[in-house]
């Protein structure tokens, strides 16, 4: 019988007072009753709009329909077909934006918990079966992935699946590109990213970790010295921005990369860790992303009183809605329409203090978004010994400047055509943050998966014409 209650089944959670002093997963997960009950309020809709939402396009109502069957196998199964990172999606993927957008019970109430659903199924999967050590039948192609995030691994999978001899080079210690470096252990278990790596290394690709495309190897040397027939670039966007205001260089101030790397890849909330981070006492997190809320939670648990500081009003905040409640559940202070103009510090050269003004929000642009403008003489400090900033990040240059022929945008973005991933140079591609600049998980896979199909069709036509 179809479920027809207008709210979501409730995720478990730790409570707040409990899980801001702890880096264990703040969502505890469905049980299989949950489960089963939140998949029948699906209403199976005909023209599937959920799927259309879905940059991977998984087949959403097929596998929502096995779990209302207690067919959880089956369920995984159909998400697998689709998705190379399922229980990672499961978790970050910003669902409220894509499939669940386009619910139809959303019109008139929540949507289908299609995330909650998807972690379940894969969760489920990790606990009660091992990882499928049956290799595809290899084809004699050789390719290569810089990059080991999201759209690397997907792009990977799917071509490893196909057949293809495939090599990720990565140039951290770890695999995982931002699943292991940016986003906390209490959003996403760095066990499940391991789980879903060792599952792609099963079908038969090779990771090479310490291996910096650019400074180690070129592009033009995987083409020509190590017989790769095509390369993708999904070397991400891990340059840091900064605001350019006096006193960015002092002891204490942190770009939000360096900061959550430390904590996560490092592992310096770990109380016998080697890697020393700043446990301020007073931190002050510069930005409204989901970035800025990973910081400003990891920050928190590390012991410290936190503030977020953003340039517009609650309502242009863009992190998810979910990790925005979380954060101010676990004590985290917003201070909205705020603004840095300088970072004091003490005679010691570390930070005491940043100076901000107030905002206020004008008139709407072309996009509809109200810019935020400065109120005269409204400048204030907020007590600081530690600033985190965590405005966004661009392309590394290093690529684009070793790689002969690759166009790139102004502000760093590799040029790609859309449908395929194709860049500039013959049999290069590219996808994820390395083309759109920061972006979300999923649509990094998405960028991944496409690319994969395009480099088969590539890699396949050249083979009959005899290239």
């Amino acid at each position: 019988m179809a479920n027809m209650s207008i709210k979501k089944n409730e995720m478990p959670v730790q409570a707040p007072e409990v899980r801001n002093g702890n880096f264990f997963e703040v969502a505890l997960g469905y049980t299989p009753e949950q489960a089963m009950d939140e998949a029948t309020r699906c209403l199976h809709c005909k023209h599937m709009p959920c799927v259309a939402g879905c940059p991977v396009e998984i087949r959403i109502p097929d596998f929502i329909a096995r779990v209302a069957e207690g067919d959880f196998e089956g369920a995984y199964d159909i998400i697998a077909e689709s998705s190379s990172l399922p229980a990672v999606c499961g978790r970050v993927c910003p669902q409220e934006t894509q499939c669940e957008a386009k619910c139809v019970r959303g019109i008139k109430g929540e949507p289908v918990g299609i995330g909650r659903l998807e972690r379940f199924v894969a969760d489920y999967h990790n606990r009660n079966s091992g990882i499928d050590t049956r290799m595809p039948p290899r084809n004699g192609h050789k390719v290569a992935v810089i990059g080991s995030g999201p759209s690397g691994l997907t792009c990977a999978g799917d071509l490893a699946r196909r057949g293809y001899d495939v090599t990720v080079y990565e140039a951290l210690h770890l695999a995982g590109g931002v699943l292991v470096y940016g986003i906390p252990e209490f959003r996403l278990p760095k066990a499940i990213v391991r789980r879903e790596i060792d599952g792609l290394k099963a079908l038969g690709v090779a990771i090479e970790t310490n291996v910096i495309i650019g400074k180690t190897i070129s592009v033009d040397e995987l083409m020509s010295e190590y017989g790769y027939e095509a390369v993708f670039i999904g070397s991400g966007a891990g340059l840091p921005r900064f605001m350019n205001i006096p006193g960015e260089n002092l002891n204490g101030v942190y770009s939000a990369n360096e900061f959550l790397t430390r904590a996560n890849l490092m592992k310096a909330y770990m109380a016998d860790s080697e890697t020393p981070i700043q446990r301020g006492r007073n931190v002050v997190v510069v930005g409204g992303g989901n970035v800025a809320m990973d910081a400003a939670r990891c920050a928190k648990r590390l012991g410290a009183d936190v503030t977020i500081v953003y340039r517009r009003a609650m309502e242009e905040l863009p992190a998810r809605r979910e990790e925005v409640e979380h954060a101010m559940e676990e004590g985290v202070v917003f201070r909205l329409l705020t603004n840095p103009v300088k970072i004091d510090g003490n005679p010691e050269g570390w930070v005491s203090s940043i100076t901000c003004v107030r905002m206020e929000l004008g008139e709407p642009d072309e996009s509809g978004r109200r810019s935020p403008k400065v109120i005269p003489d409204s400048e204030f400090d907020i007590e600081a010994d530690c600033v985190i900033i965590a405005i966004g990040t661009s392309p590394n240059p290093l690529i684009k400047s070793t790689t002969e022929g690759l166009k790139t945008q102004r502000w760093g973005g590799i040029v790609v055509d859309e449908a395929t991933g194709a860049t500039s140079r013959e049999g290069v591609y590219a996808g994820g943050d390395a083309v759109t600049g920061a972006a979300t998980v999923i649509l990094a896979m998405g960028a991944g998966k496409n690319a994969a199909a395009a480099i088969d069709d590539y890699i396949r036509g050249k083979s009959k014409q005899g290239g």
